[in-house]
């Protein structure tokens, strides 16, 4: 098997980096024809691979990618899940390269979406031909690849729900989070859910003279800003009421062996350029990323932005906020507490509007479970190591969702790294981690089948 990977190394890459210059922007309609082309490229690779079948379905936004290869009933069935869509580029001075232009430099592939999540789910699709090619496949395999994750995945539900049977399945093997380090392997054992939404300020009818009406009326932009300000306390407590209601507390002991992963808080200030740290007081900052509830602005503009000065009241101002979830939380219960709070800390100079955008469920999985030992057992055979398990900061809103449809664990084996600057400018994920992972996955298929047995 690794013979076989190794003699096709410069093909895997190819293949990758031809992915990569598809501006797969699902948030932007302006990429709808080249979100077609991604889902194309992805069935033609599955197929190609070895797959009994595979098709492109269409949804109410931007289409599925199925597959399937079945090599008997009898085996346990393992669903690959990833997503072929990625963020917008913007700004794109920022890049040191064209984002759509993979450029190799320093063992690393710089385009959008390298790690996020092209990269990561074009291993699995890899590692299915490999292990087919080799003849070493052990479990049936189905391959779910969508279009929308980063715009909340709001048609997934449904898809899922209509093509149960289609998607049944033991379990779910998902790459799209990272590891500590190249040197210590880690499996997230849980993510933080979402809720996102998009406020607006309205003053008087029309943007004012700032000098005619200075000081008289409202300023939505100030007013917009001292009500995000009064969302945290001097602590960096959420002061939203009910907000914190459902968090559990987690034990001294938990506490303990979740900051007992390594880290450096020097590098961790010298990777970002920063002084300084800041959160909520009386958690570290492993628990602060990832186990504790965040509310952090996303966007915010309002009046006049251009070249030059222009001295105006602007009618309204608008800011996108996202407030990360932990177990018990919910998305729509954390919407409507924050709407109706929002709307009551408004001074009565102006109105408000609360537009909630997407959301999703906190995940938590077992690490007593098969799925998890096998994952663990996969990634001790090729790292040389037992991996470490962590808990993410981020959110995959559909992985909640399979567990509820399909009643299967998900099992979080991700091969990027902090470095990665996922959503920025610069993405990048590693040739090692892309080569580990094709490595990988077929070790999980070889544990998963002979633990079920």
């Amino acid at each position: 098997m690794q013979t076989y990977i190794e003699e096709n190394r410069d093909r895997f890459l190819s293949e990758l980096l031809d992915l990569l210059r598809i501006p797969s922007v699902s948030a932007d309609s302006k990429f709808k024809g080249d979100m077609l082309k991604a889902a194309e490229f992805v069935r033609e690779s599955i197929e190609k691979a070895g797959a009994d079948k595979a098709e492109i379905y269409e949804t109410a936004g931007h289409p599925v990618v199925c597959g399937e290869k079945i090599i008997d009933p009898a085996l346990p069935t393992v669903l690959i899940y990833g997503h072929y869509d990625v963020q917008p580029a913007d700004p794109y001075e920022l890049w040191n390269s064209p984002p759509f232009e993979p450029v190799i430099k320093n063992e690393r592939i710089y385009a959008r979406g390298a790690c996020d999540d092209k990269g990561q789910f074009y291993m699995h699709i890899k590692a299915l031909e490999t292990m087919l090619a080799t003849d070493t496949l052990t479990c049936n395999v189905k391959v779910m690849i969508e279009g929308e994750e980063e715009i909340g995945s709001s048609n997934l539900g449904t898809f899922v729900r209509e093509h149960r049977d289609m998607l049944k399945c033991d379990t779910i093997l998902i790459s799209d989070t990272s590891i500590i380090a190249n040197d210590v392997p880690s499996i997230e054992t849980g993510l933080r859910g979402l809720t996102y939404v998009e406020v607006e300020v309205v003053g008087a009818n029309r943007d004012l003279h700032s000098g005619v009406y200075g000081g008289g009326v409202a300023n939505p932009i100030n007013v917009l800003c001292e009500m995000i300000a009064s969302l945290k306390d001097e602590n960096g407590h959420i002061t939203i009421p009910g907000f914190y209601d459902k968090v559990e507390a987690l034990s001294a002991e938990e506490r303990d062996a979740l900051n007992a992963a390594p880290f450096d808080l020097d590098e961790y200030k010298r990777d970002l350029d920063i002084d300084d740290i800041r959160g909520e007081e009386g958690y570290t900052t492993i628990e602060r990323t990832s186990v504790r509830p965040t509310l952090d602005v996303n966007g915010i503009w309002g009046g006049y932005t251009g070249e030059g000065a222009k001295t105006v009241l602007p009618s309204k101002a608008n800011a996108k906020i996202s407030m990360r979830l932990v177990p018990h939380q919910t998305d729509d219960e954390i919407l409507e507490l924050f709407t109706k709070h929002f709307e009551s800390i408004a001074p009565g100079s102006v109105r408000v509007k609360v537009t909630p955008h997407h959301g999703g469920l906190p995940y938590v999985t077992p690490t007593d479970s098969i799925e998890y030992k096998a994952a663990e057992l996969a990634m001790e055979e090729s790292f040389g190591k037992k991996p470490i398990p962590t808990r993410g900061g981020g959110s995959i809103p559909i992985v909640a969702l399979f567990e509820q449809e399909l009643g299967c664990k998900s099992i979080l084996m991700g091969f990027g790294l902090d470095i990665d600057a996922l959503h920025s400018p610069n993405e990048s994920y590693g040739l090692f981690n892309y080569y580990k992972g094709i490595e990988t996955i077929p070790l999980f298929f070889k544990h998963y089948a002979e633990l079920k047995r």
